[in-house]
């Protein structure tokens, strides 16, 4: 642990983890681990990433199916895959995650150029729902992703929000609850070892 010393001179404990990356320098590293950068301790992830969070921002591990344009979030974006073009539609998927999950997440059109891995992103009035046969977090007709930040952000790549069988609510059949887990981690990027 390194420390850090405040405005009159007392030690602040600071935890630090390099994020680098052999196929993107300074990209946030993935693993079996805790990720973090450069952050005093006692210093909440609101402060990190700017006073602006939303109040109604829902943390990835709420996030659940459904046909409306309702999620507000944050993460970073590890992983990017390739993009791909069918007919007029541009495409790519990619793995983002916070503090508290990880999801795939389908970018549309020029958003597949705009965003890199250790890009902040801020979702407003995304969508959770199937896109052919996967599961994703998008921003749909009416959503708006936006670069509020790059690299330093807390995040976990476990549970996978993409990787969960959901079932209707017998309840509520406007509402999904959690089924199973069918990997705790992406399929599609697997963390490195």
């Amino acid at each position: 642990m390194a420390s850090a010393v405040d405005a009159v001179g007392n030690p602040i404990p600071t935890l630090a983890v390099l994020m680098a990356s052999s196929k993107h320098i300074g990209a946030p590293c993935r693993g079996n681990h805790l990720n973090f950068a450069f952050v005093s301790s006692g210093t909440s992830v609101g402060s990190i990433l700017g006073s602006s969070i939303m109040e109604n921002m829902v943390p990835l591990k709420d996030v659940a199916p459904a046909a409306t344009n309702t999620v507000n979030t944050q993460f970073i974006l590890l992983e990017k895959g390739s993009i791909t073009q069918d007919g007029k539609e541009t495409t790519c998927l990619a793995l983002v995650a916070d503090e508290t999950a990880s999801v795939h997440f389908q970018m549309w059109g020029s958003e597949c150029k705009a965003f890199e891995p250790g890009d902040i992103i801020r979702l407003t009035d995304g969508i959770f729902s199937y896109h052919k046969n996967n599961l994703v977090l998008r921003g749909g007709k009416k959503g708006k992703a936006e670069k509020v930040g790059e690299f330093t952000m807390l995040f976990v790549e476990t549970p996978n929000m993409s990787e969960i069988h959901w079932a209707r609510d017998p309840d509520n059949p406007k509402k999904f609850l959690q089924e199973a887990v069918i990997s705790p981690h992406s399929r599609i990027f697997p963390p490195s070892q």
